[in-house]
């Protein structure tokens, strides 16, 4: 579904990513882990088309996409949640999920039915704002915004960073439920013990480049 080949990023003329090179199947769980600054996160922006290629290609679903912008990509059928949530704070739970899907035309209902399937809890707290919201379930509706377009590949920024164990659980199990809707997930994580159990492939990241599979 996914390819990078030997994609190359640079930021402020540094070289960040070093022809980065891995692949997510149809229904996969793949992981990218690796420390702090290692290029993970600059990795997942790269695939959303936050980021510039300097070198390389993306190819998704067998389509270049390298050359295209974050709204096209999405179109295609990439959600993303990066780590920092970048929620609206005074946007309640609901506006926050469908604000993106709803420029894309999705129907509300088809989000209220897909986002509420995987992420129930959500379902009483639509009418809060954002910003009252604890970090954990500020994740949630991060999660959930990237899943409200009805994304065939979703990327996932630290998912299990930070959160308590019963928290942490949690979330692996959306990851399973991604899978067994038939989404593929790429998700980036410091800790290989948090994703051992839930992914199908770890790729490990160390500056810039990818030094195990």
């Amino acid at each position: 579904m996914l390819k990078l080949e030997n994609v190359c990023v640079n930021l402020a003329k540094v070289e960040v990513l070093r022809n980065i090179s891995l692949e997510v199947g149809e229904g996969e769980i793949v992981c990218l882990v690796g420390p702090n600054g290692a290029g993970k996160t600059t990795s997942l922006k790269s695939i959303m088309g936050i980021l510039k290629v300097v070198s390389g290609r993306i190819v998704f679903k067998g389509r270049d996409v390298t050359p295209l912008p974050p709204h096209e990509r999405a179109k295609l059928g990439i959600g993303y949640a990066p780590e920092d949530r970048r929620l609206y704070p005074d946007f309640t739970v609901w506006e926050n999920i469908t604000f993106p899907a709803k420029i894309m035309g999705v129907d509300e209902g088809e989000i209220a039915e897909r986002v509420f399937r995987i992420f129930p809890e959500l379902k009483d707290q639509t009418h809060r704002l954002a910003y009252t919201l604890s970090g954990g379930q500020q994740k949630m509706v991060s999660v959930a915004r990237a899943l409200a377009a009805n994304p065939e590949l979703i990327l996932l920024d630290e998912p299990l960073e930070g959160l308590a164990p019963i928290v942490r659980s949690r979330f692996a199990n959306v990851i399973l439920e991604m899978k067994n809707e038939g989404i593929s997930v790429l998700f980036a994580e410091s800790n290989i013990s948090h994703v051992k159990d839930i992914a199908d492939v770890i790729y490990r990241i160390k500056r810039g480049e990818i030094v195990e599979t």
